[in-house]
């Protein structure tokens, strides 16, 4: 059901429950009014038929013939007062009550005109004439008491099912509402996490009971316009992928040809000067070939490691312990460089889930940076610690050397970029770079030209 569909049912449910308890409302005043009405005209035939009475008194206490004259003259008034609003007191009392009244009343009369024709007392005619005039008197308090019963019992029953309604359209109003808003809000809160989702660069899509609404319209929308999104960012990757595809040709072919000329050159000289060389001699020279080719090697190797990365073969693991294996690989580097080593490890640090050969790989190519740019002499850090958050495991491998100028900075993990004009394949970072993050860590790098630079890779702890 569209939302406008939602919204005009609860109109018109609520508009319904209030007309329901706006027609009982009406309907019980009416009643009301109707008694109130008859009330009104039994209070006035009572104060007729009392006349009637104290003239009925007068008659026997006085002997004034001319009362039964006055009786006769008020009933008959009485009577046509009756009959004119015979229609008020059947609709309030009932026909059987009204039919009563009327006999009641003309009975009396009639005991009146009865004595009045005799024109002499007679005993059982006065008793008759006392009997109807009490019935008659009776039976009128007692239908106006009824009926006065029966006001204050509308009323009482009208308030109790008023109160009960008002707190039941109000608890139907407040769950129609509270129905309706989930069925509303829910969705465009789905909207939001997908749009925020979308801006973020996570292209997902909504599966889940999707509301057959404008809302829904909406969500089926964005789910084609994330699926496009999608499509469309891996075309733009590719298409990266194929323009980055030159580059990496050619920083392969300028890296494997130096070492293939230098391969050559020893070949040429090998072979002219072989009758003059010594075994040590050929020894050295094929040294040399070994080298280049092991040059070749790595270039080779690295280039395989990011163009069909391994799955990592991840196990729990302590970040202290892997940095320890590190600087045993390293020492001799540092030794030689006659770099000095601090080793600062936090104490108490979370285990990580790594793949710990994969880790000493970014270590040592982290350390071999940072003994590239001190060339000969400096200092060398190596820290551990945990994490602000307390969720991860910070490893900061900072030296002292010339640091890295800014307009670099954007692209050190960058392949084949190199600040090293020398030597390097401009590999190593890029290298590490891969490794860290397909373990779902950070490497992240704080230089100051002439002063070092700081390299801190952030690892996720183990839970």
């Amino acid at each position: 059901m569209k939302i406008g569909g939602k919204l005009i049912f609860s109109n018109i449910f609520n508009f319904l429950l209030i007309l329901i308890i706006g027609a009982f409302a009406i309907q019980n005043l009416n009643s009301i009014l109707t008694k109130l009405k008859f009330i009104e005209i039994a209070d006035d035939l009572n104060f007729s038929f009392l006349e009637m009475r104290l003239s009925e008194k007068n008659y026997f206490l006085y002997r004034d013939e001319g009362a039964l004259k006055e009786i006769e003259q008020k009933a008959a008034v009485t009577q046509g007062v009756l009959n004119s609003v015979s229609r008020d007191v059947i609709r309030a009392t009932g026909r059987q009550n009204y039919d009563l009244l009327e006999r009641y009343l003309g009975d009396y009369l009639s005991a009146v005109k009865d004595i009045s024709a005799r024109h002499s007392r007679d005993l059982q005619s006065e008793e008759r004439l006392r009997v109807e005039g009490r019935k008659l008197m009776e039976f009128s308090d007692r239908i106006t008491h009824l009926e006065r019963t029966k006001v204050n019992g509308i009323i009482l029953y009208s308030k109790q099912v008023l109160f009960v309604s008002f707190f039941a359209i109000l608890i139907l109003a407040l769950t129609i509402s509270h129905f309706l808003s989930k069925r509303i809000v829910m969705p465009i809160k789905e909207i939001e996490s997908i749009a925020k989702s979308i801006s973020a660069g996570d292209f997902k899509i909504i599966q889940k009971d999707i509301p057959n609404d404008e809302t829904g319209s909406v969500i089926r929308a964005i789910n084609s316009m994330s699926g496009e999104l999608r499509s469309r960012e891996e075309q733009i990757i590719q298409s990266k992928k194929l323009a980055s595809l030159g580059i990496l040709i050619a920083g392969v072919a300028h890296e494997i040809n130096n070492p293939l000329n230098n391969i050559s050159m020893i070949a040429q000289t090998y072979a002219d000067a072989y009758d003059s060389l010594d075994r040590g001699q050929r020894i050295d020279f094929m040294g040399k070939i070994e080298g280049e080719t092991e040059r070749i090697k790595r270039i080779v190797k690295n280039l395989l490691d990011f163009s069909k990365p391994k799955e990592p073969d991840l196990a729990v693991a302590d970040m202290n312990g892997i940095v320890k294996d590190t600087l045993k690989l390293v020492q001799n580097m540092l030794d030689v460089s006659n770099i000095e080593t601090s080793l600062e490890l936090g104490a108490g640090l979370p285990p990580v889930f790594v793949d710990g050969h994969q880790i000493q790989q970014v270590f040592v190519n982290l350390v071999a940076n940072s003994i590239q740019a001190m060339s000969s002499g400096g200092r060398l850090t190596i820290s551990t610690f945990t994490g602000k958050d307390g969720n991860t495991v910070e490893t900061s491998i900072a030296d002292t050397g010339k640091g890295i100028p800014q307009e670099f900075l954007p692209h050190i993990f960058d392949p084949f970029f190199s600040t090293r004009e020398d030597a390097g394949t401009g590999l190593g970072l890029w290298v590490s770079y891969g490794i860290v993050k397909n373990h779902n860590g950070r490497i992240a790098v704080d230089t100051k030209p002439g002063r070092g630079t700081t390299f801190t890779v952030s690892l996720p702890a183990h839970k």
